[in-house]
């Protein structure tokens, strides 16, 4: 079955679907992002194929999301997030606040979050980078970009 290629079209949402929207790409990323960096770590946490693993961490690879070092002299490769990498991790902590409000139920979040700046435990907060006041969907106003589709 062909997947629908999100990347071609004029949404950010969708471009950002054809990278991350596949549903281990996230849980990969959490993972790399929490210390687990080794195939057989992901592997073993996951719980996934390596068939599928494989498939998944080199679409993260080429799309520039993680990179592979190696780590022996034999081809082993451990992965570790670059900068655009890094940043869609502040996507999957939002994302985590919201299960954590939604989905946790009575045994609460399963991850807590120290902010290193201050060491208080909290939670990921969108703002404007404007003017710093809290940025939700009832906030804003869509207006056509220099990219939208004509």
């Amino acid at each position: 079955m062909q997947r629908t290629n999100f990347g071609e079209m004029a949404c950010s949402i969708a471009r950002t679907l054809d990278v991350i929207g596949e549903p281990w790409s996230p849980l990969i990323l959490r993972d790399v992002w929490a210390g687990l960096r080794r195939f057989d770590q992901l592997q073993a946490d996951l719980r996934i194929s390596r068939k599928v693993l494989t498939e998944r961490l080199g679409h993260l690879v080429d799309q520039g999301v993680l990179e592979r070092r190696p780590y022996d002299n034999r081809p082993r490769y451990e992965y570790h997030l670059t900068v655009k990498g890094a940043e869609l991790v502040d996507l999957l902590m939002v994302m985590a606040g919201w299960g954590d409000k939604w989905l946790a139920g009575q045994a609460g979040p399963p991850v807590l979050y120290r902010h290193h700046a201050c060491g208080e435990i909290s939670r990921a907060d969108l703002r404007c980078a404007h003017c710093g006041e809290p940025m939700h969907a009832g906030d804003v106003d869509l207006l056509p970009g220099p990219g939208a589709a004509v």
